[in-house]
């Protein structure tokens, strides 16, 4: 069946999302802020800096409004940096309509709050939709699914009838959604695992080998698993897709903008720098940020995530952190 569907986001993957959906065979709005990418995606079909001048569907169209983008819209996908969340939906759940599904793709962590995504959505949008609030998370970078290169994904809701729905409407044939209940490790899954890229990223910028990037995901995932099971997350979430899957792509290719912070930050170069020739956010850096406030509150050891958070903020020396982590007292593997 098709639906009407508002994405709201035109970033590299809120644009991959919108044309998957509209090879779903979904007529779809893309809300972006620019109008030079509103204009361009509308007249040739195309995003003038994203997904390499990829042509768009015809079924997708692009709009500067978020209301009007969401007026009418069956399910509204929401894919904008964490920072700005709390924001649109400010304007977003004013306009959404009654029956419509939500489903954010955002993975951060909101700093100073300390919320999640769902825990701002169940703020700001009216509590008539919160059952049909869903999350998307899982090994899925914006250009390969713009390639049509199998993917598959997690979604997760409170409701599992609304994760269902969801997953039906998404799931292509090179997309397959998987569904869960288990929304806070999903969540921590997907925000965490971007603080352990830039690990990951900064020894490869060092030159280090394959034996220590095995030991940077081994030893985040534990750091990940540590933090989500205190905060209420099933373990066996942080070894499906959005939280093992995602963690091994994101720290091992440069395509993740959080990986190429790290390997940027390695090789000697400066912080500010790095992100003003990204173009586009990289969630963990501000994550960095908020994890260490959160495990801090809980009282969880995060080794890899205090490195990071002194690298980037601290500006201390990569090769210093790591041969820290190396020096730290020996312990059993477990926990």
């Amino acid at each position: 069946m098709s639906e009407t569907v508002c994405v709201l986001g035109a970033g590299s993957f809120g644009t991959a999302l919108a044309k998957l959906l509209a090879e779903g065979g979904h007529s779809v709005r893309l809300v972006a802020r620019d109008p030079v990418v509103v204009e361009s995606i509308n007249s040739e079909h195309k995003h003038p800096r994203r997904l390499k001048g990829m042509r768009l569907p015809a079924g997708l169209v692009a709009t500067g409004s978020i209301v009007d983008g969401c007026r009418g819209a069956s399910l509204v996908v929401c894919s904008v940096p964490t920072v700005a969340v709390r924001g649109v939906w400010q304007q977003a759940g004013l306009a959404l309509d009654d029956g419509a599904y939500v489903m954010s793709a955002t993975k951060g962590i909101e700093n100073g709050t300390l919320k999640t995504v769902s825990q701002i959505l169940e703020e700001v949008v009216p509590s008539k939709a919160h059952a049909r609030l869903c999350y998307l998370s899982g090994p899925s970078f914006a250009i390969e699914m713009a390639k049509r290169l199998p993917t598959a994904v997690t979604i997760a809701a409170k409701d599992e009838a609304a994760a269902a729905h969801v997953q039906n409407i998404i799931s292509t044939d090179y997309f397959r959604a998987y569904t869960t209940t288990d929304v806070i490790g999903v969540e921590l899954g997907g925000a965490l695992k971007n603080v352990v890229a830039i690990a990951s990223g900064a020894a490869a910028g060092l030159g280090f080998g394959q034996n220590t990037l095995a030991a940077l995901i081994t030893r985040g995932l534990a750091e990940i698993s540590r933090l989500a099971v205190k905060l209420g997350a099933q373990p066996q979430t942080l070894f499906g897709l959005a939280g093992m899957g995602d963690l091994v792509l994101t720290c091992t290719s440069p395509t993740s903008r959080n990986y190429t912070v790290g390997l940027q930050l390695g090789q000697g170069k400066k912080l500010e720098h790095i992100l003003r020739d990204l173009g586009e956010v990289a969630e963990g850096v501000n994550t960095a940020r908020s994890v260490k406030d959160l495990a801090a509150r809980e009282g969880v050891d995060l080794p890899i995530a205090d490195a990071v958070y002194r690298l980037l903020f601290e500006h201390t020396d990569p090769k210093d952190e790591v041969i820290g982590l190396m020096g730290r007292k020996l312990k059993k593997e477990a926990g």
